[in-house]
């Protein structure tokens, strides 16, 4: 069935605002919805169209990015229930953004076929930084003929994305790339908060860190943060919580072990219980200095 071609983007959070707005300014025809409606008016300045409804995103998309918070967010906008949907996805491509457990999208995308949809898991890697200079990096799985069609889409949003076979590969891959990135931070936390029971110039050690071999784009802007007590939002410490949550879940279903994403699992709990689940996940330092 030939369906219409407008873009529809569902979802505009701390990652999918700039990701729309990439969208927007390269001419993509977009339609945008989100469950807070004050939040569409910076796209609607930069050219978008607003709609009142999902359905009506749907109504009039060919392809529907979502780019929502988790798995209740998703079926809610999605009106599911019981391998059934309460907007028009037949015909329609369905590009999931946001991160969910592999299973979930595994069954999702049985459901959108069933329905006679197409479905393309993307999860991105990058905070908002990146989301907004459009150098996030996608990956891709499900049909490759579809991801090749829809990669010149994701294109202002995305410096490159990687085709990761069949669907929840692209899931599971993005569970494995911020495995890496939460310890990683942890690790960065706990060696400022040595650091600085030891006395020593914070300053320097980032310069130490900086000019080294560990140093990476990341570690460089998530240790500054830490280092000046900066914890204005690039990834939210309660959506790294929830990524450690479903890291740690699907480790168990494939029995392997998960011994430094385990602490960092814990160590973000209390970053979240102590107030600071907005913050960015590099107040997770303020966790090793309660302790």
């Amino acid at each position: 069935m030939e369906t219409p071609g407008k873009t529809g983007f569902l979802g505009l959070g701390l990652m999918g605002t700039p990701m729309a707005g990439n969208l927007a300014r390269a001419g993509t025809p977009l339609l945008v919805w989100n469950r807070t409606a004050g939040r569409c008016e910076p796209l609607r300045a930069a050219g978008a169209e607003v709609a009142r409804r999902p359905a009506d995103v749907f109504a009039a998309s060919s392809t529907v990015i979502m780019m929502l918070t988790d798995e209740h967010a998703v079926d809610s906008v999605l009106g599911r229930r019981g391998g059934e949907f309460g907007v028009e996805v037949s015909g329609r491509t369905i590009v999931h953004m946001g991160t969910t457990s592999p299973r979930y999208s595994a069954a999702l995308g049985t459901d959108v076929a069933a329905a006679g949809g197409r479905y393309l898991e993307a999860p991105v890697s990058g905070s908002r930084g990146p989301a907004e200079a459009g150098t996030l990096v996608a990956m891709l799985a499900g049909e490759e003929s579809l991801a090749d069609r829809v990669r010149p889409l994701l294109a202002p949003m995305c410096r490159e994305s990687v085709f990761c076979g069949p669907v929840p590969n692209a899931l599971s891959m993005k569970l494995a790339i911020n495995l890496f990135l939460i310890t990683m931070v942890t690790g960065l936390a706990e060696a400022a908060h040595f650091a600085r029971r030891h006395g020593l110039d914070l300053e320097r050690f980032l310069a130490v860190h900086n000019a080294g071999p560990m140093a990476s784009e990341a570690s460089r802007t998530k240790l500054a943060k830490i280092v000046a007590g900066d914890f204005s939002a690039q990834a939210a410490a309660d959506d790294v919580l929830k990524n450690s949550r479903l890291i740690f879940e699907a480790a168990r279903e494939a029995g392997s072990r998960s011994p430094l994403l385990d602490a960092c699992y814990s160590l973000f709990g209390e970053t979240v219980a102590r107030g600071d689940a907005k913050s960015d996940m590099a107040a997770v330092v303020k966790a090793f200095q309660d302790r």
